[in-house]
């Protein structure tokens, strides 16, 4: 069975925009192309397909843009080549090595969960707090940025119950920001 992993920048006030904490750096896209390479796919909602998408997509030129600098290169090739499901009822169809996921969510990821392999990787923020709440993440990563953004879109705003956490492992930058991984604790019913 095939666990599932929440994964998130995130301000120390909660914050989750993508644009709230600092700007990526060499030592920080080396840290999360190592954890885009564990999994043997992505879940994305459908806000954070086409976000990513537009990023992190080789042009059909097959050279990367001229604003990316050579230290993002292996995050966006990891990215570009991983596998993709996409939760979406308003999507007709899906590209870039990607599955449309459609039907009641909580089934639909059990039944990805129970295939063999590494893991599932989730990001984003809609579609994390509805696998909270199915109790259906195994795993919470949030890189906290050493930043208060004041406002913005916040961490699983909304959850319905409390999920105990374990910590399980923890990596410091030079940055000041610092990687916290927690094993859910909760009995899932």
């Amino acid at each position: 069975m095939r666990r599932l992993r929440y994964s998130i920048n995130v301000t120390l006030d909660g914050c989750c925009h993508h644009e709230a904490g600092l700007p990526p750096d060499e030592e920080s896209m080396r840290y999360w192309t190592a954890e885009m390479e564990r999994p043997d796919a992505l879940l994305f909602g459908r806000v954070t397909y086409e976000m990513m998408e537009s990023a992190w997509r080789k042009p059909a030129t097959g050279t990367w843009p001229d604003w990316m600098n050579a230290w993002q290169i292996p995050f966006a090739e990891t990215i570009d080549r991983a596998k993709k499901y996409v939760v979406s009822s308003t999507l007709s169809g899906v590209d870039w090595n990607a599955d449309l996921v459609r039907g009641d969510l909580g089934q639909a990821v059990q039944r990805l969960k129970q295939e063999s392999g590494e893991g599932l990787w989730v990001g984003g923020v809609t579609l994390p707090l509805a696998l909270a709440d199915l109790g259906l993440i195994d795993e919470y990563e949030f890189l906290v940025q050493p930043v208060l953004a004041g406002h913005g879109p916040t961490l699983l705003a909304g959850l319905r119950e409390r999920v105990q956490l374990e910590l399980v492992d923890r990596h410091e930058f030079r940055s000041g920001a610092v990687a916290l991984r927690y094993r859910s604790t909760r009995i899932t019913t």
